[in-house]
């Protein structure tokens, strides 16, 4: 096992991090997918964060990389009066097929059927 990669995962993890108040978050579980910290603050809604360690590692060799972590610094401060949980990279939740298409097309009719 590579103990450098590891470390840079943390120290990126850390860094991310970095930006709550001290002792706010708190590394909590360090598995084999994820790196998760808890949330412990006055004010703050926030109580858990979870960065995927193969992000990390892709964001780790970023050449815009610094740029990258100072965006994620910025919504991390942002999430943390609004959400839950903060989680790099997002979920993307799909979207309803009901929302997005005609009912023609939802049932498998095409415009010329429908005329």
């Amino acid at each position: 096992m590579n103990t450098t990669r590891k470390y840079d995962e943390t120290r990126l993890a850390e860094e991310i991090v970095s930006v709550l108040p001290a002792g706010v978050a708190r590394a909590c579980s360090d598995d084999r997918d994820a790196i998760r910290f808890t949330v412990r603050g006055e004010g703050m809604k926030l109580r858990s964060i979870v960065l995927n360690r193969a992000s990390l590692r892709k964001l780790a060799s970023d050449p815009l990389r610094d740029v990258k972590i100072e965006y994620l610094q910025r919504d991390l401060v942002a999430a943390a009066g609004q959400r839950g949980e903060f989680r790099y990279p997002r979920l993307v939740r799909p979207v309803s097929v009901r929302k997005t298409m005609p009912r023609a097309i939802r049932f498998g009719l095409t415009f010329a059927s429908v005329l």
